[in-house]
């Protein structure tokens, strides 16, 4: 891991600055799980329609804690010496030039999955996040739970077996706007990119033998239906790993699922019910024991893990943090970017 000093020099003991550009929906997740950490705060929020900006701000400030600024301006947010990192959570499509900014800036960079939507997008910020020494992460608060950390520990003692296939859906069924986030293609919109990454970057997780190593497919199959603004609706696919390891999923904005993660071995399972990328709680099922289910709660709402894992790595001068490490935003973009293709699936961007 490369590392760097940080622009304020933050210590443990200093207060930590976050600026938040794109003041939506899942921003509001973020400055939850903020508001309730120590030793930090939300300095200031960057939006294109100010008025909403400033909702934003004044929802989340706390009496206890410093005022929450309204920074128009965005080079003036990006320059201020007080913001020790930068939280990006607007659309896809928009992700890499304001990344590009907050890097060129020297400020650290905690960007919302998927951190970008090309793959050549990726290569060139953790080319620049390298060059210039600045940290940058993908918020994949996934693999970051505390439910996550048991299930690797059974995983790691052998507790089903060798793994032999891997199970999981992503779906939700969503009324089709062809300007909406979820089916523009100017906003780099689809069901992979949005929720399937999830899939994918569980995948990855469970085979993975370090961070960022995962074995490669053999073979790749894969089928979907495209929206009629040229995304892709629904996408199953199955890939095939060396040793006959077979990992299946689907990802949808028009069906109904049971949204569960099931981890299959040779002998017995790990299943993680009901929205897995964000779950509390696993299922060990061994045959002929009696199953054993694990409750890790959300110490707030599941963002607290990757803001400290940023906060950390920036701290101790990091580029890159170990756990979701730069190799591995890449991998996955790859992964993404194949699907895609396949599906026939175009962004007016690339």
């Amino acid at each position: 891991m490369l590392h760097r000093a940080s622009p304020r020099m933050t210590t443990a003991s200093t207060d930590f600055a976050w600026a938040l550009i794109g003041p939506g929906r899942i921003a509001h997740r973020f400055a939850e799980a903020l508001a309730g950490l120590p030793g930090t705060h939300l300095r200031s929020v960057h939006g294109r329609d100010p008025a909403k900006a400033a909702a934003f701000a004044a929802q989340w400030a706390r009496a206890e804690r410093p005022a929450v600024r309204v920074e128009t301006d965005l080079q003036a947010l990006l320059h201020d010496p007080q913001v020790d990192a930068v939280y990006i959570a607007t659309p896809h499509a928009s992700h890499a030039g304001l990344v590009r900014q907050c890097l060129q800036a020297g400020k650290p960079v905690l960007c919302e999955k998927p951190l970008v939507p090309t793959l050549a997008q990726a290569q060139e910020l953790v080319a620049l996040a390298q060059t210039r020494q600045v940290f940058l992460m993908e918020a994949l608060w996934t693999r970051l739970l505390p439910v996550y950390a048991g299930v690797r520990r059974w995983l790691d003692s052998g507790a089903i077996g060798p793994v032999r296939a891997i199970q999981s859906s992503f779906c939700f069924a969503a009324p089709y706007d062809p300007t909406s986030r979820l089916f523009d293609p100017a906003l780099a919109g689809g069901a992979l990119l949005d929720i399937g990454i999830y899939n994918l970057a569980l995948t990855r997780w469970v085979l993975e033998t370090a961070p960022g190593l995962c074995p490669e497919p053999t073979d790749v199959q894969v089928s979907g239906v495209l929206a009629p603004s040229g995304v892709d609706q629904r996408v199953a696919a199955m890939f095939s790993f060396p040793g006959g390891v077979v990992s299946q999923f689907v990802c949808a904005f028009d069906t109904t699922a049971d949204n569960t993660l099931r981890i299959m071995g040779e002998q017995g399972s790990i299943t993680v019910p009901g929205g897995f990328w964000g779950a509390s709680e696993a299922v060990l099922a061994v045959a002929g024991q009696t199953p054993q289910t694990l409750h890790a709660p959300l110490r707030i709402n599941g963002f607290e893990e990757e803001i400290e894992e940023a906060m950390r790595c920036v701290r101790a001068g990091a580029i890159e943090s170990t756990r979701i490490p730069h190799a591995e935003t890449l991998a996955l973009m790859r992964w993404i970017e194949g699907l895609l293709k396949r599906l026939g699936v175009c962004y007016p961007f690339v």
